[in-house]
């Protein structure tokens, strides 16, 4: 299993499993297919609209752990 960190650019985050865009749009990321996407780590993302990255990053490695079950 591929282990999301803050780090991860947004776009890696998509093709790690596609569902996780539902996460990050539930977040408040509603442009998680704009091309600034595919350049932006999560942690940027995540100041840039006023959200926890650890909760996210959290988040998204439950999902896909439970994707993987």
């Amino acid at each position: 299993m591929v282990e999301i960190t803050k780090d991860m650019i947004i776009g890696d985050i998509l093709a790690v499993h596609p569902g996780n865009a539902a996460i990050l749009m539930a977040s408040g990321m509603g442009c998680v297919g704009c091309p600034s996407a595919q350049g932006e780590s999560l942690e940027e993302a995540a100041m840039v609209h006023g959200l926890e990255v650890e909760d996210l990053v959290k988040s998204l490695n439950d999902f896909v752990q439970q994707q993987n079950q």
